[in-house]
């Protein structure tokens, strides 16, 4: 267990964690946040879980073809929001990142008629399902080639570096993104260059199906960074404190000038790699059952608990906030129509060329 003065030690032989399963605080050092601060992680918390949910039953329903579900992830996804200041600092997620682009400021309707690729997607229908982004908040839109993302991070970065902006970029992947190419030519032009930028994996161990043991023969993702030239840490991405004052740390080190992080969330993805895999054949329902029992939202209650900060009617109340705003959100986004076929021609270029003038003459005819 790391503690105190070894907590932003890098390249540490433990995972970072502060909270133990039964929620108690295990860091001698005090809490500098505020009882608001920390009820508002535990809403992101509920409310990442919640969308999860939602987009599960919606993809059963046949109202939207794919979900890349995010249950366990969640105690990452958002000490990595809270540690940055949305509309100024830059995010580039990847498609298991619900709650990380919730807790950031995303709408509701907007991550909603993404989904459903309705015109209350300010991205015009033409991304499949968990690839949202935001002009107006800095959230690069995600893409699915594997670790493609990574480096746009770096560049966007090394930009922020030029101009003295005082931004900082951070970028999330799985474990999965780490056998790319795309990953390492990232982490040594951002090594090299002293970019502001913070790179978090999300490592549930299963690159689909693929476990991490046969992926690399490194003993964590966080030891890559030694040949890069950043610090690295592993911490347990199931605890959202530990994550949160990690990523405050890191972060606030690149905006500070002084480069680049490799941040390794150990967490458990709950349900299978999407809604087109069947997880059964790889992993024993044992082991899930395992990982839940750490689960980052009833650890975190009964810290909120114990501190007399939480109790069961605020859950109720919580809950039926969350559900109502998630509710009205999607009646919202699909009351808003689908996307009208003739979108396709726009944003494509300044002005429409010949051969897309001739196409658009036909789609009218």
């Amino acid at each position: 267990m790391i503690r105190d003065s070894q907590l932003f030690q890098p390249f540490n032989d433990d995972p970072v964690s502060l909270l133990g399963e039964s929620g108690e605080w295990l860091a001698s050092f005090d809490l500098d946040l505020e009882p608001e601060r920390l009820r508002r992680i535990y809403h992101d918390l509920v409310a990442g879980r919640m969308m999860d949910e939602r987009l599960g039953r919606m993809q059963r329903q046949g109202k939207i073809s794919f979900v890349a579900p995010t249950a366990g992830h969640e105690g990452a996804h958002v000490a990595i929001a809270h540690a940055l200041q949305p509309g100024r600092d830059w995010l580039f997620p990847y498609y298991r990142d619900t709650g990380l682009l919730l807790a950031f400021g995303l709408p509701p309707v907007e991550f909603l008629g993404q989904a459903l690729a309705t015109r209350a997607d300010p991205n015009r229908g033409r991304q499949m399902p968990s690839h949202n982004g935001s002009k107006e908040l800095n959230i690069f839109t995600i893409a699915s080639p594997i670790a493609s993302h990574i480096a746009p991070a770096v560049g966007a970065a090394i930009s922020m570096k030029v101009q003295d902006s005082g931004q900082v970029a951070v970028t999330s992947f799985g474990e999965g993104a780490t056998s790319e190419g795309d990953f390492h030519a990232a982490l040594n032009f951002a090594g090299a260059q002293g970019a502001p930028i913070v790179f978090v994996c999300e490592n549930n161990r299963y690159a689909i199906s693929v476990d991490y043991n046969k992926q690399t023969g490194a003993e964590s993702v966080a030891a890559k960074a030694h040949a890069y030239g950043m610090p690295g840490y592993t911490v347990d991405g199931m605890d959202p404190l530990a994550g949160y004052y990690v990523m405050r740390e890191v972060v606030e080190r690149a905006r500070s000038g002084l480069g680049p992080a490799l941040v390794e969330m150990l967490v458990y993805r709950y349900g299978p790699h999407s809604s087109a895999d069947d997880d059964s054949r790889y992993r024993p329902r044992e082991e899930v059952e395992a990982w839940k029992r750490r689960d980052p939202l009833q650890r975190y209650r009964r810290f909120l608990v114990a501190r007399e900060l939480w109790d069961d009617d605020a859950e109720d109340a919580l809950r039926g906030d969350i559900d109502e705003t998630f509710a009205a959100a999607a009646r919202e986004a699909e009351e808003a129509g689908p996307v009208p076929l003739e979108w396709m021609f726009d944003d494509v270029y300044a002005e429409r060329p010949a051969h897309l003038e001739e196409q658009w003459r036909e789609l009218q005819e």
